[in-house]
């Protein structure tokens, strides 16, 4: 009968078995305990899908940012092949959390920007290629203000132009040093976030 090669096996072998079956049940158990107590950041502690991921927090400021300047958008939308989270259709400008659709999109002719998680989407204006009206968050400190100023020349040192570098030559040094320092291509995350800093100021004061 086929019964009786099983029955024949050593004691042992049958111990062994139900030893590390028994082992994978309590490691299966633990990680599924440790991942109700210990959830992603971008779950919540129930790890359902209440909890917000920082992408998903970025998107409803941007969100919130393009609605107070009356600006029309449409979100997840196709760029030649590649979605993107928003698409301005009037202004052919798209915002892509994701760097290799933001290079992808380098020379298509929409004009792509790359948020970062960190940035507030209120910062948004600043990489914007048209007029975006002046929002107001409270007084303005003129100390703060001419530390920006002060801090311009330091922020195209970073994207290695000159002083007084026009909008286009920022913008296409801000490309060329996303590519070199962004952490999926193997650059260092601090350096990465020094050029996004320095992109930001650039454009501001932009000849």
């Amino acid at each position: 009968m086929v019964v009786e090669p099983f029955v024949s096996l050593p004691r042992w072998l049958y111990l062994g078995v139900a030893a590390g079956v028994l082992v994978s049940v309590v490691v299966a158990v633990t990680f599924l305990v440790a991942r109700r107590l210990f959830p992603d950041r971008g779950e919540s502690a129930g790890g359902g899908q209440s909890g917000r991921s920082t992408e998903a927090i970025r998107r409803t400021e941007i969100r919130e940012y393009l609605n107070r300047i009356d600006e029309r958008f449409v979100e997840d939308a196709e760029v030649a092949g590649n979605r993107v989270a928003f698409l301005l259709p009037h202004r052919d400008v798209a915002v892509t959390f994701d760097a290799r659709t933001f290079l992808a999109l380098e020379r298509a002719p929409t004009h792509v920007i790359l948020a970062e998680h960190e940035m507030p989407g209120v910062a948004l204006g600043n990489r914007l290629p048209f007029e975006t009206p002046e929002l107001s968050f409270g007084p303005e400190d003129p100390a703060g203000r001419e530390e920006r100023v002060g801090a311009a020349d330091a922020a195209y040192d970073v994207l290695g132009l000159s002083s007084g570098a026009d909008e286009e030559a920022v913008r296409r040094a801000y490309r060329r040093r996303v590519k070199e320092v962004h952490p999926d291509q193997g650059g260092d995350e601090e350096e990465f976030q020094r050029v996004q800093e320095a992109y930001d100021a650039a454009r501001r004061y932009a000849s």
